[in-house]
């Protein structure tokens, strides 16, 4: 009852501040007085609400697992669920799975040995809070690549059909310190010579890709910079939740958002962790699971995947 209570409260913490996000932006998106950028903060999901445990019978030991939430916390949940599910039957462990609003908080989860296990963005792990603190355990392959690539989204019935059309518009972004959602679009402005404080109008951070996306179909902004993943996930199963969208620009490839582990973490339990991922797609139950999360398998990953963005990002700061 107390789960079912959270998840409801959950969703509809999340319809009321999708709402005031829109009317917010509608009241509040100007110039301040000293002619500054105005960058609105969305809260999508608060610490008592982002937690819920997968238990075994009897007595075992618990798993602590976290997920970026690169999709809104009810959706990231649901993709996850039935991996974790599978994670705790094959390792005899319980899992508690926590989501954070920001990845920042998630590093900090990682770098103070709060998780285990973490499922975290590109840019995330290349932040220099994390350098040398946790390790690469895995990362999936999507059709049939470990990389992934940002999108520069607009509404389709915009006149909107190349990103330098987007200067003086309104625009999202997701977290501070994602690579497909915030980097790559400034590294763009950067790129054509701009001011990235003051090349859009106004910008919001919304959080999650989702939502960014739902605000450019509603026409609440002009613009946003997404995961490709996330994208072609929501066309491939809601089709409808793209039909107002249209991409206009694609990045180059970038290493996959990676599952890492803290590098302190108990050797033996790394292996099983790493064995289990590395092994997932080679029972039935397993690969229906992957199948529905539109992942093929999991493979070793290379750091060096991830040396563009730590490029990008060296040249924004």
């Amino acid at each position: 009852m107390n789960t079912i209570h959270k998840l409801n409260r959950s969703h509809f913490i999340q319809k009321l501040v999708l709402f005031f996000t829109f009317v917010l932006f509608f009241n509040s998106c100007s110039y301040n007085k000293k002619g500054e950028n105005k960058v609105l903060n969305v809260s999508i999901t608060s610490k008592s609400d982002s937690i819920y445990n997968i238990q075994q019978k009897g007595a075992k030991p618990t798993l602590r697992v976290i997920v970026s939430s690169m999709t809104s916390p009810k959706e990231t949940r649901v993709y996850y669920q039935d991996l974790f599910t599978y994670m705790s039957k094959k390792l005899n462990y319980n899992i508690e799975f926590l989501q954070r609003k920001t990845y920042k908080e998630v590093n900090e989860l990682l770098l103070n040995n709060k998780v285990d296990l973490a499922i975290i963005c590109s840019g995330a792990y290349i932040d220099k809070s994390v350098k040398d603190k946790i390790e690469l355990l895995t990362v999936p392959v999507v059709e049939g690549k470990p990389f992934y690539q940002s999108f520069i989204i607009v509404n389709k019935d915009s006149k909107i059909n190349k990103f330098e059309d987007l200067k003086n518009k309104k625009f999202a972004y997701t977290d501070p310190i994602s690579n497909t959602g915030t980097l790559y679009a400034k590294w763009l402005v950067e790129n054509l010579g701009e001011d990235v404080d003051h090349y859009f109008s106004n910008t919001i951070y919304t959080y999650a890709h989702d939502i960014s996306m739902q605000l450019v179909s509603k026409g609440i902004v002009d613009g946003a910079c997404i995961d490709g993943l996330i994208y072609n996930y929501i066309e491939k199963h809601n089709p409808e939740r793209v039909e107002n969208l249209k991409i206009i620009k694609k990045s180059e490839l970038f290493g996959i958002p990676p599952v890492v582990v803290p590098n302190n973490l108990d050797s033996k339990l790394k292996s099983k962790l790493q064995q289990l991922f590395l092994n997932i797609d080679k029972d039935s139950l397993g690969k229906s699971i992957l199948n529905k999360i539109s992942i093929d398998k999991f493979i070793i990953g290379k750091d060096k995947d991830y040396n563009n963005i730590r490029i990008m990002n060296h040249q924004l700061n």
